[in-house]
């Protein structure tokens, strides 16, 4: 099995779809949160919000589309919000290094800050580059799919504003798991402070 095949086979098939744009409707969707006026968050590029007094959402524009997702990363609770968005591809990981920008599949990943873990942004899947036969020389690498690890949620666009829906799937998600008042407050004292760029 290609590593597409096996990326789509481990992709939810209930993520929701990630962005829609609806001028013609004025209501907003029910059960959607007010984020904020479409041109702020083009203009701030990235923006947390809590929905619902329960969920921190990250939202964050990137080559012209909206994105949303929890904003602690599953493994280990880094902030989303300072993380590198990155393309990527079936390639080595010399090449890999070298590079700034890959494609996987055309999916753009979000890159957590603190332990470079990539997260795609439609739907939130763990990508991590594989071995086959770490005995090869060259040694061979591509990316496979841990499948989805990061909850992400619908936005539309009423009029100018932006909602988010939540996704509510019954079905656990990891970074669920920072989505606790003991998570927002711990975190919150012992999160590294993103670098100053030069």
């Amino acid at each position: 099995m290609s590593s597409e095949e096996e990326t789509s086979q481990n992709s939810s098939s209930s993520t929701p779809p990630p962005y829609s744009s609806s001028s013609s409707s004025s209501l907003p969707p029910p059960a959607s949160h007010f984020i904020g006026k479409k041109e702020d968050i083009v203009k701030a590029g990235r923006v947390t919000k809590m929905v619902n007094g329960c969920r921190d959402i990250l939202v964050l524009h990137h080559q012209g589309q909206l994105h949303a997702m929890d904003t602690r990363c599953y493994h280990s609770g880094g902030a989303l919000q300072y993380g590198d968005i990155e393309l990527h591809s079936l390639i080595s990981l010399i090449t890999f290094m070298l590079c700034q920008h890959q494609e996987f599949n055309g999916r753009l990943c979000i890159v957590c800050p603190w332990h470079k873990y990539k997260i795609t942004l439609a739907e939130g899947e763990g990508l991590y580059q594989a071995v086959d036969d770490p005995t090869a020389k060259p040694l061979r690498t591509h990316w496979r799919s841990k499948g989805v690890k990061q909850r992400i949620h619908k936005l539309t666009e009423v009029n100018g504003n932006v909602y988010a829906t939540l996704n509510d799937s019954s079905e656990a998600i990891e970074s669920d798991v920072y989505q606790t008042e003991r998570y927002r407050t711990d975190l919150l004292k012992t999160q590294p402070k993103p670098m100053a760029k030069k």
